[in-house]
């Protein structure tokens, strides 16, 4: 099944919220013939413009290859959150890859927030950008756990942008009677995905970058200079970047071994007008801590997206708007008939241990993808650190390349069954509150 038709219209972006409110970027021509370039990147998510763009702006001639539209997949789709950290908490981190290559990577997490913020000032992005992401949990041992975690960061990394949040100061951030307290982090932040995506590739093209849309690569043979081959061209290349994500499909069976696409749905109500702050009383995001997390903002209109619920195979169910309501429904039950006006649905990837998969593929190919639902921030670091590498400075690329990549067991053709069945086991833990 190829992901990239299985759900969408071809280069079309799907009917969200987002798409209604994007800030329009005029649609470039597909690659016909042959073209040569220092650096061709394979997908136009934040991973693939954020190399393109750092790389442009170091000089080289970059030609960006994208099957539908910049910011299609995940990066146009996802909740909008620039979350802190890895997506593996630090303890577990220190523990994989001892504490050396976990401060490492706790400073490559804050390096990813001031980079994507530092991206949307210097280039003029507007995209919403706003501070706070609070994180809840539903009883009392979980929300002792998040302090605990809090104050971990506070003492070992001298992380101090958190507040944490007892049951009552956690009812007054967010009135839902679900949740028991968490913390506050105003060092993260939120912002409307597709326009950030758009940002990006309007500054790549001023810097330079060579931009074909409804360019789907076919093939990639390495070589002295590898060739990417497209239906009605091809690029000849010294390096190549594959930042495809959840729509990588079969063009490299390594980084398929080891990252899995999921799909993952969101929904806008109506504008709620002073129903608002009995959502949320600061324009904060929010994210709890069931395993088929639920994760939630207000927009600027003042609606609610939210997103949550389980689907399992492929294919996008055709309700996804009653698929959401659900879990919707169960942490704010006065919006249970609230009308909801946009509901979607994208695919992301994941990997086993849920932090990213960067590896060296070829002499001349670099990957990174894999980001398991914190793709703002490490998406756009990754492109970044690529483009590093591909100058001679490994050191990023490296630490994150080091960290130790499961592949899933029974390959592609046993792994979307398991998945199936360890997902339903965690949703029943959510469901029963274990």
């Amino acid at each position: 099944m190829n992901l990239l038709y299985s759900n969408d219209r071809p280069g079309a972006f799907p009917p969200s919220w987002y798409a209604a409110t994007a800030h329009s970027l005029e649609v470039t021509q597909p690659l016909q013939g042959t073209v040569r370039a220092d650096v061709c990147v394979v997908g136009g998510g934040y991973t693939g413009l954020s190399a393109a763009l750092h790389l442009a702006e170091a000089g080289y001639d970059v030609v960006l290859l994208e099957a539908h539209r910049v910011g299609f997949g995940a990066s146009g789709r996802n909740g909008g959150q620039l979350g802190s950290a890895q997506r593996l908490d630090q303890e577990d981190l220190e523990q994989l890859v001892g504490t050396g290559d976990a401060a490492k990577l706790w400073d490559m997490a804050e390096d990813a927030k001031d980079l994507v913020k530092g991206l949307i000032s210097r280039h003029k992005i507007d995209c919403d950008l706003k501070p706070g992401v609070a994180t809840l949990g539903f009883s009392d041992a979980e929300r002792a756990d998040l302090h605990g975690h809090a104050d971990h960061l506070a003492k070992t990394y001298g992380y101090d942008q958190i507040s944490l949040l007892d049951k009552a100061a956690g009812h007054d951030l967010c009135p839902s009677p679900a949740y028991a307290g968490g913390y506050l982090d105003m060092g993260a932040a939120h912002l409307h995905p597709l326009n950030y995506a758009l940002g990006l590739a309007r500054a790549a093209v001023r810097a330079g970058v060579r931009l074909h849309e409804g360019t789907e690569v076919l093939a990639i043979e390495d070589g002295a200079r590898t060739t990417i081959r497209t239906a009605n061209g091809q690029v000849s290349a010294d390096h190549v970047i594959l930042a495809c994500n959840g729509y990588l499909g079969g063009l490299n069976r390594q980084v398929a071994a080891r990252v899995m696409p999921i799909n993952n749905f969101i929904a806008a109500t109506e504008p709620l007008g002073d129903e608002t702050r009995r959502v949320l009383s600061k324009d904060v995001a929010v994210a709890d801590t069931k395993f088929v997390v639920n994760y939630f903002r207000l927009s600027a209109d003042g609606r609610l997206l939210f997103g949550g619920g389980e689907s399992y195979g492929y294919r996008f169910p055709a309700d996804i708007a009653g698929l959401v309501r659900k879990p919707m429904s169960a942490i704010f039950p006065h919006l249970g008939d609230v009308r909801i006006d946009y509901a979607w649905g994208g695919t992301l990837a994941i990997t086993m241990r849920r932090m990213p998969y960067l590896a060296r593929l070829g002499r001349n190919v670099l990957s990174a993808s894999g980001y398991s639902g914190h793709g703002v921030g490490t998406a756009t670091h990754a492109g970044q650190l690529m483009a590093l590498a591909i100058q001679g400075q490994n050191d990023g690329f490296d630490t994150l390349a080091r960290v130790p990549a499961q592949r899933f067991p029974g390959g592609p053709a046993l792994r979307n069954p398991l998945l199936v069945l360890a997902m339903t086991w965690y949703a029943m833990r959510d469901r029963l509150g274990l």
